[in-house]
């Protein structure tokens, strides 16, 4: 039976005649009642308590809101359209970090599988720590075999005869040459070096590391000395003592040995190392240290040595550092107050290389490693570690915890410098002692 009323069209009675097709005005239509259709008394399911974010999933509908996951037949016949609004495998609401039904619980980066553990930090920063201490490690040990292969172990002193006793302190001889070695004829001329064949010491001085204070003692190259009889290191032949002789003309006459053997004979003090360093590679450290501030007392200019200082504090490039510490004829005291220059000069480099600056930085080390340990010649049984001690010791006198000094001087003859035995005994007691060494110049 059609319970539609008829118009005289057949198609609605009472109702407009466009009803079915569609209204011509330009608002839509409205809802109209349809009183064919009948609904049974909407049936809403009972509330269900919320269900634990761990609980196992339950239902036909796995991460899907109960509403969704029913049938038609549920609840005969009957689909209430009732919908949470909830996303599945998010929380109700699109809480970010809370319960997501049986998808588990997720985080700010995402769901987490259900049972994963949080991230263990404590384990990652121990496993971090271990790869960066393996790692400073190598590089220690790979930069140490790299320097050690480098110096040149060329003294013997197991040749020296007739020795000192040995003492508490390390006692370093530290020579300056005047080697040319490694220089070319441009680099000999703009350093102001000459071109004399062979190498004679340009400076010396005893440094002596001891618990009671460091010292430096400077040894004038024209120092009035005994040079002892001795075995010649090439030729094998017995060479008799001779006396009023210059210093540096021990190392002359048969190498580094001869100088160390000479300067104990004459001090009573015992060398455990010797280290020697030419002009190219004193110049080559100073550049690669990016140069040495000084501060220079007085001006002074010597044409020999191509020095030309203004006073006051400057920075001194490889090759002004040179030209300061070769200078004599500039001073009244020719050797006596080079000696000093040098002296200031190499603990003034020591200072600024032993540096954590300089230390820890592989853009400076390495250079300067590599610019000194080429030309730096030193006894058979120094290590990097002695070396290390030594510069250090050089640093702490530049910082005033030790004495910087020139050997005590008495007098002069034929050109000699005569030294003071009163006080060379005392001085050398005090060190050999480990005592704070009192004695003056």
């Amino acid at each position: 039976m059609n319970d539609w009323p008829r118009g005289n069209d057949g198609r609605g009675g009472d109702r407009d005649e466009r009803y079915g097709y569609g209204s011509a005005q330009a608002q839509p239509e409205g809802a109209r009642r349809m009183p064919h259709v009948q609904r049974p008394p909407q049936q809403r399911p009972p509330q269900q308590p919320p269900r634990p974010a761990a609980a196992p999933p339950a239902g036909p509908g796995y991460g899907v809101p109960p509403q969704q996951a029913q049938t038609h037949d549920t609840f005969a016949g009957y689909d209430s359209g009732y919908n949470t609004g909830q996303v599945y495998g998010t929380p109700a609401g699109g809480a970010p970090g809370g319960p997501a039904g049986p998808g588990g619980p997720t985080g700010p980066q995402g769901p987490r599988r259900p049972g994963a553990p949080a991230p263990n930090w404590g384990k990652r920063i121990k496993i971090g720590s271990i790869v960066l201490v393996s790692a400073i490690v190598v590089t220690s040990i790979g930069t140490y075999f790299w320097a050690d292969s480098k110096v040149r172990r060329e003294v013997d002193l197991s040749k020296v005869i007739e020795r000192p006793k040995d003492d508490d302190c390390t006692t370093y001889l530290i020579v300056g040459s005047d080697s040319r070695e490694g220089l070319t004829k441009e680099d000999k001329k703009r350093l102001h070096t000459g071109s004399a064949d062979g190498k004679r010491t340009d400076s010396m001085m005893v440094l002596a590391a001891c618990s009671g204070g460091n010292s430096m003692i400077s040894l004038p190259r024209d120092s009035d000395v005994e040079i002892p009889s001795f075995v010649g290191s090439e030729s094998g032949k017995t060479f008799p003592a001779r006396g009023r002789t210059k210093l540096n003309a021990a190392y002359a006459m048969d190498g580094p040995e001869l100088l160390v053997r000479t300067v104990e004979h004459n001090t009573g003090l015992r060398i455990d190392h010797y280290a020697e360093i030419g002009f190219a590679g004193f110049a080559n450290i100073v550049d690669a240290l990016g140069g040495v501030e000084m501060d220079i007392e007085k001006a002074f200019k010597d044409d020999k040595s191509g020095a030309d200082f203004q006073a006051g504090k400057q920075t001194l490039n490889g090759e002004q550092a040179l030209a300061f510490v070769r200078t004599r004829y500039a001073f009244a005291e020719s050797d006596l107050a080079r000696t000093k220059n040098q002296q200031k000069f190499l603990s003034a480099l020591a200072s600024q290389a032993a540096t954590p600056t300089t230390i820890i930085n592989p853009f400076k080390i390495y250079p300067v490693m590599g610019a000194g340990l080429d030309t730096l010649i030193v006894d058979k049984d120094m290590s990097l570690f002695d070396l290390g001690e030594m510069f250090f010791a050089m640093k702490g006198i530049s910082g005033g915890d030790g004495t910087s000094m020139n050997i005590p001087v008495s007098g002069s003859r034929g050109g000699n410098l005569v030294w003071d035995k009163a006080k060379v005994q005392q001085l050398v007691k005090q060190i050999q002692n480990d005592e704070k060494v009192t004695v003056t110049q």
